[in-house]
């Protein structure tokens, strides 16, 4: 069974991988895992807006043809929810609040971040780190990691986090 594994991936992690020069980060491997089909992103249109922002800032060295990549990826390779579950949780970015709601509005997803005290804490909302080891939990175990109750969202194989 192939390993497929939806998630919100949120837009630090994406910065923190583009200034990977190694390529070796957690952040890095995360979109890697997007580019070789184990991650399906999901997204909306708000989400893919803040990444070009984001990216686009003065204060980052990206180049326009790497922002446009990794946008193409993401469209590419995921899939856009148009309608999201409200969420009754407070945040103190209110830019947050769409990525916990996409990340609900998917059965089975995670919300893939690197500012995990910018969100409520649950067990689909998970690190870089936390998320490539449920990735290679499910590739040790046969690719059922969301299959299995006791291992979904990250529960079970290395304990709750």
């Amino acid at each position: 069974m192939e390993t497929k594994i939806y998630a919100v991936i949120d837009t630090n992690v994406i910065v923190s991988a583009l200034f990977s020069i190694s390529g070796q980060s957690n952040p890095a491997a995360i979109i890697r895992k997007v580019v070789d089909g184990t991650i399906t992103p999901i997204f909306n249109e708000e989400i893919l807006a803040e990444y070009k922002e984001v990216l686009s800032r003065d204060k980052f060295p990206f180049r326009k043809d790497d922002i446009d990549w990794i946008i193409s990826i993401f469209q590419e390779y995921g899939i856009a929810i148009s309608e999201t579950k409200i969420s009754e949780e407070t945040f103190v970015d209110k830019k947050d609040v769409v990525f916990y709601e996409v990340a609900l509005s998917k059965e089975d997803s995670f919300l893939v971040t690197g500012n995990l005290k910018h969100f409520p804490k649950k067990p689909f909302v998970v690190s870089p780190a936390e998320m490539m080891e449920i990735i290679n939990a499910a590739m040790l175990g046969g690719g059922k990691i969301l299959s299995e109750t006791r291992a979904m969202y990250g529960r079970g194989v290395y304990g709750n986090w």
